[in-house]
């Protein structure tokens, strides 16, 4: 590939080293429409020329972009870019007063959005505000108009030269503006150049190997995990195929049998735990190959490691019962890049042992976004890490602990907020990242924890819970959970159940509940959950392991306030929601 310095940039090269019929393909109503390389820059040009007609759209220019991932989000983007304005994506799940903030703070000029819900929500938000601003839709919407009236106009006026424009976009302008919500306050506007993303997708060349042709894309392009993950994909003439929806991921990969795709830890968990139900509905001597091919597979360490005896007796396993699990992903997997949150490593070792390597990596929205990730390289993976630093990148370990990162990749700061910006990135340029981490002998990055998540229990012992949680997590019947303590006398969880996993369980006991409530309060349901803990609170230290618990009726979401965007738990938000389960786990 050759040298790319700004977003845009890829697009051309694309055009010249890697041009196809397929290039990007969207999912709509069960049908597939593909782009070719050669309509998608088409059109990317047409929308630029609009956008500069129509709307008078000039660099600096802000316009925000709120859709499900579509082929038609990319074409935004790319229109946007090559003016030298910004995108600033909106998540669906915003709350209102979130919208305008963002909306007011970044000064929109123009609003994309997919579809008449997502209509209804900007339209109520502006309206309620006074505010006024153009909007184009990408399905027909009554009410607004749609974005085809800008490709028209395009299409319209081909004498328009595109050429200036991009000539004005340096590597150091805005490429996008990304609002985080964190867990409290206002959302900030991550400010992310050009330089800081493309630093990024060249770092990221090695992860996907030469064969690796197709790749299917669900998580939000939003999140500037997988924006920047569509970006490598482009740059390497990787063919994107997105997902119809979340409830369709499963059908997908199967029909579309990609090479690959990134994921969040979550989603490979409900994957497993799917398949572990499912061997257990089997019987003789199928479900002891079954189960004797899960126990090795946990056995798995990295590849260098395994021995000639195990690599043989991994072989039969592969045959026989691993196979299958590669065919319920299309059975073309070559590598799934895994991010957002703390991958277990029992989950990262079956998966390999399946042949369906998983690569963690690790990184924020202010770091474009990653900052270190495991890899296929010899020598390039160690499960319990999140893999060796990028090689434009910089790390150090501050004396607290905490996680501290340098280079190309570090935002210029938060948009309009000097104040925040100073206490995310110090004078000598260095970001800190919140996260407790250290640097093993031979150069992977392991996170411990949340810096401000550690609490100290009211004997005076710090406890550090996204540990705990991590291991409680293991447990096929624990969908969520949160530990609490903080100047408690020991600490305690938060637990919402797996609901399929226990509603299997409990038949297998002969137990019928009429809800959720009555089952979480039966004695045989209690003492389940016990023994797990119990069996899981084994390797802490007395201080550290979960005393007591809570067992919840209702999963925690995005909508219901208690998970960000990113799927990270809203601590605050969740304690004021439970205080009074909270305060039932100590009560004497």
């Amino acid at each position: 590939m050759k040298r790319n310095t700004r977003i845009f940039d890829l697009l051309s090269n694309y055009q010249e080293e890697h041009a196809k019929k397929k290039m990007v393909s969207g999912k709509f109503a069960g049908k597939w429409r593909h782009y070719s390389t050669q309509e998608f820059n088409q059109l990317v040009n047409e929308l630029s020329r609009g956008l500069v007609i129509k709307e008078n759209i000039k660099q600096y220019d802000k316009i925000a972009l709120m859709s499900a991932n579509r082929p038609e989000w990319n074409i935004c983007d790319f229109a946007v870019n090559q003016l030298g304005a910004a995108i600033v994506p909106l998540y669906p799940t915003l709350a209102n007063q979130d919208l305008v903030h963002i909306l007011k703070d970044a000064n929109i000029s123009v609003i994309f959005l997919s579809n008449a819900e997502l209509y209804q929500k900007v339209k109520v938000a502006l309206e309620e505000n006074g505010m006024e601003i153009p909007i184009y839709a990408f399905e027909e919407v009554e009410g607004t108009q749609s974005w085809q009236v800008l490709l028209d106009s395009g299409r319209a006026h081909p004498s328009l030269d595109l050429q200036p424009y991009r000539d004005a976009v340096v590597p150091d302008d805005l490429l996008t503006l990304i609002y985080t919500s964190g867990t409290t306050g206002k959302p900030k506007g991550v400010h992310l150049s050009h330089k800081n993303v493309m630093s990024n997708v060249l770092d990221c060349q090695k992860l996907l190997p030469s064969f690796y042709k197709k790749a299917l894309s669900f998580l939000p392009l939003s999140h500037i995990f997988e924006r920047m993950v569509v970006y490598l994909y482009i740059s390497k003439g990787i063919e994107i195929h997105y997902a119809e929806s979340l409830e369709t991921v499963v059908a997908d990969i199967n029909e579309v049998k990609p090479d690959g795709f990134t994921t969040v830890p979550r989603v490979l968990e409900k994957v497993y735990d799917s398949i572990i139900a499912k061997g257990k509905q089997l019987s003789g001597i199928k479900k002891s190959l079954f189960f004797w091919a899960v126990e090795l597979g946990h056995q798995f360490q990295e590849p260098e490691k395994n021995s000639a005896w195990y690599n043989f007796r991994l072989g039969i396993a592969r045959k026989l019962i691993f196979s299958k699990w590669q065919a319920a992903l299309g059975g073309n997997i070559k590598v799934i890049i895994s991010g957002g949150a703390a991958l277990q490593p029992r989950l990262a070792r079956i998966f390999w042992a399946a042949d369906i390597p998983v690569l963690e990596g690790y990184g924020l929205t202010e770091t474009s976004p990653v900052i270190g990730v495991n890899s296929l390289e010899p020598g390039g993976l160690k499960f319990g890490t999140i893999g060796k630093v990028l090689d434009s990148v910089e790390v150090k370990i501050a004396s607290d602990g905490e996680i501290l990162t340098r280079g190309p990749h570090v935002t210029k700061g938060y948009y309009n907020n000097p104040e925040a910006t100073a206490e995310l990135i110090d004078a000598e340029g260095w970001l800190h990242t919140g996260d407790i981490g250290e640097l093993t002998s031979d150069g992977f990055l392991r996170i411990t924890d949340r810096k401000k998540e550690i609490f100290k229990t009211a004997g005076g012992k710090y406890v550090a819970p996204q540990v705990l949680e991590n291991k409680l997590m293991e447990s096929i019947v624990i969908a969520q959970v949160m530990v609490v303590g903080e100047h408690r006398r020991f600490p305690g969880a938060l637990i919402v159940p797996a609901f399929d996993a226990l509603d299997a369980w409990s038949k297998q006991k002969g137990l019928v509940f009429a809800d959720r409530e009555s089952m979480l309060k039966h004695p045989q349901v209690i003492d389940k959950f016990q023994r797990e803990i119990d069996r899981l609170n084994e390797g802490f230290g007395q201080w550290e392991k979960v005393k007591k618990f809570a067992l919840l009726p209702k999963e925690w979401t995005i909508d219901g306030g208690e998970l960000t965007p990113k799927l990270s738990l809203k601590r605050k938000a969740i304690l004021a929601k439970h205080q009074s389960d909270v305060e039932g786990i100590y009560a004497e």
